[in-house]
């Protein structure tokens, strides 16, 4: 469906123009996580905005807006809000003004995409660059909130899991192992819609290279400038489902027929995991697979067994004990089991921080290296979080955040804007005061000072907001492999 891209907001940014100190020439906003609702969570990872600016105010503004005729625009305009909000209501002047300008007025700063920013600081700025359009700043608020605050909770879920990897990978796994392939995301059945599970999917790759949501990649491409035929996007895997395990044994009368035939026939060449707790698990780990341990062997890739029920620490952990008993192995540098090369375990979408912590801390205690399973991460924890026994769903509200117009100019007459309530008992519903700097102090952390106009801003910071997008054009563009090295300090 496509619509007036003026009208993708909430009904009331619709007339706030007029609504605006008559003669307004200019106004800063500033998008801010205000606060934070996680445990030992304080700061929010950049990311999105640069998919945001090209989808939404390049394509589609230019698509459905600056691209067709100026009567066609309001008469589309017109139709929706007459019907809604009535005749004379508001007023359309502004947008027949902005077609004939013919581009956005507006230029957006941020910080770079990959950088965790604390909270209570600026992570976005938006300005009007034409006298004639200071209403503009806030009437894109609505949908820059909605389009970037689930991608960087999940970029934030990803370099959490990523930290869990890496402490554990450092103890137990050769170095030469790669990090980002331990675990994957499988949540996008689980999401609320697609563009949810594609931009969450593209957020969790800043920090893994395995993903089951094909859609990520080519968003990823084609917002981050990269190619995942020349460049480590992202990947996919081969695996089986209980349909195909299904239909198989309603064939077959048995199971090991499907697994000799996945091995020799179907993908003697790939490796590939298969889903094995249809009927007996344990049944197919001790009995089925030896009895196909000649195959295995053989097999020119690796088969990972995958539970899909039970107690998902338990059933991985146990899964690679009996593998060892099985299969056997070799005894790493740090000293740690690693399974034949031709089998591992895995577990899908199941995976909190809390299990893969035991999962990885059990395997360590038991003599065997962390990279004998891979882990998935469902679209519960791509949607939540469990501290203790509360339950905490992700929303816009987990790091408060909020566009907030804090700058203003009449003419040549600075405008110092801000909301202080009394009311807000939380404290964190208080502004910023004027135009914001941000900045690394001197124990390099990411801060800012508020309070300037536009002849008091200072000149001796270097202030971290830089232009991205500036009157309908980008400015500066970050690709997937530089916000990779931003995020993981270049050890991605």
């Amino acid at each position: 469906m496509k619509m007036p891209p003026l009208l993708l907001c909430d009904f009331y940014k619709t007339v706030h123009s007029e609504q605006y100190p008559k003669g307004i020439t200019k106004l800063v906003s500033y998008f801010t996580p205000r606060m934070t609702r996680l445990n030992n969570e304080d700061k929010l990872i950049m990311f999105g905005l640069q998919a945001f600016v090209k989808q939404y105010l390049i394509e589609y503004f230019n698509e459905n807006f600056f691209n067709i005729a100026k009567e066609q625009a309001l008469k589309d305009y017109n139709r929706i809000l007459s019907a809604t909000l009535g005749k004379g209501s508001y007023k359309d002047d502004k947008i027949a003004a902005l077609h004939d300008l013919g581009y956005l007025p507006l230029e957006i700063k941020a910080v770079a995409e990959g950088i965790r920013v604390p909270v209570k600081v600026p992570m976005i700025e938006i300005s009007n660059t034409h006298p004639a359009f200071a209403w503009l700043v806030n009437a894109i608020e609505t949908l820059m909130s909605c389009s970037l605050w689930h991608a960087m909770i999940c970029a934030n879920v990803g370099y959490n899991y990523r930290q869990i990897v890496d402490k554990y990978y450092a103890l137990s796994v050769e170095d030469n192992i790669p990090r980002a392939r331990a675990m994957g995301d499988f949540s996008m059945r689980g999401q609320e819609s697609l563009e949810s599970a594609t931009a969450s999917s593209a957020a969790f790759c800043l920090s893994f290279l395995n993903t089951a949501t094909v859609p990520a990649i080519p968003w990823l491409e084609h917002y981050y400038n990269c190619d995942c035929s020349k460049d480590p996007v992202a990947f996919g895997a081969i695996s089986t489902e209980h349909s195909v395990m299904c239909s198989n044994f309603a064939v077959d009368g048995d199971e090991i027929t499907m697994i000799k035939r996945l091995l020799t026939e179907v993908y003697p060449h790939h490796s590939f995991s298969m889903v094995s707790d249809s009927y007996d698990y344990w049944n197919l780990v001790d009995n089925l697979l030896p009895a196909c341990k000649k195959e295995i062997l053989e097999h020119d890739g690796t088969i990972s067994i995958r539970g899909d029920s039970g107690d998902p620490a338990q059933v991985v952990t146990e899964t690679v004990f009996r593998l060892w008993e099985i299969f056997g192995g070799t005894i790493n540098t740090k000293g740690y089991k690693v399974l034949n090369p031709h089998i591992k375990a895995i577990y899908g979408d199941s995976i909190t921080p809390q299990r893969a912590e035991k999962i990885y801390k059990t395997l360590v205690e038991k003599g065997f290296a962390c990279n004998n399973v891979s882990l998935g991460v469902g679209s519960f924890s791509m949607q939540c979080v469990e501290e203790g026994d509360i339950l905490k769903p992700f929303t816009r509200d987990t790091f408060g955040i909020a566009v907030k117009a804090t700058y203003g100019e009449m003419g040549d007459r600075p405008l110092l804007i801000f909301k202080n309530p009394k009311t807000d008992d939380g404290h964190f519903k208080k502004s910023q005061r004027g135009m914001c700097c941000v900045f690394e102090n001197e124990n390099g952390e990411i801060t800012y000072q508020d309070g300037f106009d536009k002849n008091t801003f200072p000149k001796n910071k270097e202030n971290l907001l830089k232009t991205v997008f500036k009157d309908g054009k980008t400015v500066k563009e970050f690709t997937l492999a530089e916000i990779r090295q931003t995020l993981h300090g270049g050890k991605f």
